[in-house]
């Protein structure tokens, strides 16, 4: 099968630091190479993948130094691209929430759109139904409540490679970790409360982004300056097994309705139990007892972290192989993919994306 993945722009695939979506594109894009497929990802030019990249932006506007610059100019010029090529692919798969629905209307047919982000917003509802010939895939079932009445397709759980992360019995735990993003709706200020509460070391591996350094600076830092809290600051894909493998727990304070959690399963590959709020996908993603649990308030978050320990990481780290690998990702995709394809059309329309490409090359 001839794939084309769409990623967004704001981080390289797979991501140099922070970037759910691009790491899980990156996942993806491996593991439908592994299966055999033909796939082209357009994507940042320093993106690293086994799939054939066509470069769309020099840089990833995120870490992009120049001060001035637009992503939806970026992304408006990617998506020109792929209209101009998506004549050579059986499905185009998009990652980039909804900027390209008015434009691949002719062909949306042979399109999958994941939905990754929060579905609670004003206007969606009514952006999804009058493009309701797209179909939607939601990443966990809770995605969907608020969108009921959605093409929604399947729901296919994010995944990711197992042999990036390692688990191992002979790890420190002595201490709670947070990873991700400083936010409110992260609640880093609830996980330095709870640890403090325990009496056990919190650190902290987030970004900061621009958006939130109020919320750092006013909420955040003057709690840096307990002994018990260590802000280590944003890392890579390269630093994460051991941030996770040797902790206690990952702890997981949402305020808002989660999408996913791509670092709940990172945790669980690395055989480490999440204690997450019960918001969004949390329930769908934690096993309660076995990867971890799941709480409603500092009291069943000190319970819980007071049971993590007797949790076997081995089963925690077989959890996570059963249901969330790279691979069963892409193979619920093909499924997806091949359901697409064979859907029956009154009127099939080709496409209207013919001519060449400028400036683009893709072998």
């Amino acid at each position: 099968m001839k794939i084309a993945q769409i990623a967004p722009l704001y981080e390289a695939v797979p991501p140099r630091l922070y970037g759910g979506t691009e790491m899980v594109t990156a996942h993806l894009c491996d593991a439908l190479v592994e299966l055999g497929h033909d796939v082209t990802l357009f994507a940042s030019a320093e993106s690293a993948t086994e799939a054939r990249l066509a470069p769309m932006r020099a840089r990833s506007l995120r870490l992009d130094a120049v001060p001035l610059k637009s992503d939806v100019a970026a992304h408006l010029s990617t998506l020109y691209e792929v209209r101009a090529l998506c004549h050579r692919f059986d499905i185009l798969h998009f990652h980039i929430d909804l900027l390209h629905l008015p434009m691949f209307e002719p062909v949306a047919h042979r399109t999958v759109t994941t939905v990754h982000g929060r579905t609670d917003l004003e206007d969606l509802a009514g952006a999804y139904a009058r493009w309701a010939s797209y179909g939607l895939v939601s990443i966990a079932a809770h995605q969907r409540v608020p969108l009921p009445e959605a093409n929604w397709l399947a729901t296919v759980p994010h995944g990711i490679a197992p042999t990036r992360y390692w688990c191992s019995d002979r790890s420190e735990r002595g201490y709670l970790a947070f990873l991700g993003r400083i936010a409110p709706e992260k609640g880093p200020d609830v996980a330095i409360r709870v640890a403090r509460q325990a009496r056990i070391p919190l650190r902290i591996a987030a970004k900061v982004d621009a958006v939130d350094r109020a919320y750092f600076e006013t909420v955040i830092r003057p709690l840096l300056d307990d002994p018990l809290i260590e802000f280590v600051g944003e890392i890579g894909a390269d630093r994460k097994p051991e941030f996770l493998a040797n902790a206690l727990a990952l702890l997981f304070p949402v305020r808002w309705p989660e999408p996913f959690g791509l670092v709940m399963i990172e945790a669980m590959a690395c055989g480490t139990p999440v204690i997450g709020w019960e918001r969004g996908s949390v329930a769908e993603v934690i096993e309660r007892g076995l990867t971890g649990f799941t709480v409603r308030s500092d009291r069943e978050a000190l319970e819980a972290i007071g049971q993590v320990a007797r949790l076997d990481r081995r089963a925690v780290r077989a959890a996570f192989e059963r249901r969330y690998t790279a691979r069963h990702m892409a193979e619920a995709y093909v499924d997806v993919y091949e359901r697409v394809l064979a859907a029956p059309r009154s009127v099939r329309r080709g496409s209207h994306g013919t001519r060449a490409s400028h400036g683009i090359r893709i072998g």
